[in-house]
C-alpha cells in the first residue's frame, strides 16, 4: 500500500487519511464533482448491477444452512468480496452521497457502520491469503450460516507493509475485534447491505 497518492483534481501528492481517497482536500473534491456532474450511463449501469449482485449474494447467505463448511466459507467469502467492492466503489466515485448518508446517522451508529466496514476490509485482506476461512468463522451446529459467528483473532503480522499500510491494517484489525468478533455473520452483512443500499439510492437521486 503506497504512503502517498496524487489528487485526481489538481495532481498534487498527498497522504490519504482514508482508504480509496482520491482528493487532497474538500475543495478539490467539490471542484472535481462540478466538472463531472453527469454520471456516464455505463458506470451507472455497472454499479447498479454490482449492487444487485451484492444483495442477491447476501440474501442467499442469509437463507443458507450448514453443515457443509467449505460451501459455507465460500459463501461468506463471496459476500465479503461483494460488500467491500461496492463500498470501495461508492467511497471512490460517489463520496458526497456516501458521506451524506453516513452523516444522517447519529454518532454512535456512524461508529458502528464505519467499524463494520473496517472489519470487513480486514477480512478481505486476510482471509484466504494469510489466514484460513476457519480462522475467521466459528460454525454453529445445525444452525443457519447467518448465525455462525466471527472469531476473535490475535494481532496480525504486518512487517511486509509500509508504515502507513501497517497503521491502516491495524486500524482495520481493531475494528474487526470491536465490531465483528463474537457477532453473527448475518448481522454484519445485514448492516452493511442496508447502508450500501441507502448510499446507492442517494447516488440515484443526485444523478
Amino acid at each position: 500500500m503506497a504512503d502517498t497518492g496524487n489528487c485526481a483534481q489538481c495532481g498534487a501528492s498527498f497522504a490519504p487519511r482514508r482508504e480509496h481517497a482520491r482528493f487532497c482536500s474538500a475543495r478539490c473534491r467539490v471542484a472535481w464533482n462540478r466538472l463531472n456532474a453527469s454520471q456516464p450511463p455505463a458506470e451507472a449501469g455497472a454499479l447498479d448491477w454490482t449492487v444487485t449482485a451484492m444483495r442477491e449474494t447476501i440474501d442467499r447467505l442469509l437463507r443458507a444452512r450448514g453443515p457443509d463448511q467449505p460451501h459455507a466459507f465460500a459463501a461468506i467469502s463471496e459476500a465479503v468480496w461483494w460488500v467491500t467492492m461496492v463500498d470501495a466503489t461508492l467511497v471512490r466515485y460517489h463520496p458526497d452521497a456516501y458521506d451524506s448518508v453516513l452523516a444522517g446517522h447519529d454518532a454512535a451508529e456512524r461508529q458502528v457502520i464505519e467499524g463494520t466496514f473496517g472489519g470487513l476490509r480486514f477480512v478481505r485482506n486476510q482471509m484466504g491469503y494469510y489466514l484460513d476461512h476457519g480462522d475467521f468463522i466459528q460454525p454453529g451446529r445445525g444452525s443457519a450460516i447467518a448465525a455462525w459467528t466471527w472469531r476473535s483473532l490475535p494481532e496480525p503480522g504486518l512487517d511486509s507493509l509500509p508504515a502507513r499500510g501497517q497503521e491502516w491494517e491495524m486500524t482495520r484489525y481493531r475494528e474487526y475485534q470491536a465490531r465483528l468478533a463474537g457477532q453473527p455473520v448475518g448481522d454484519t452483512f445485514r448492516r452493511a447491505a442496508a447502508f450500501l443500499r441507502q448510499a446507492w439510492e442517494s447516488c440515484l437521486t443526485r444523478s
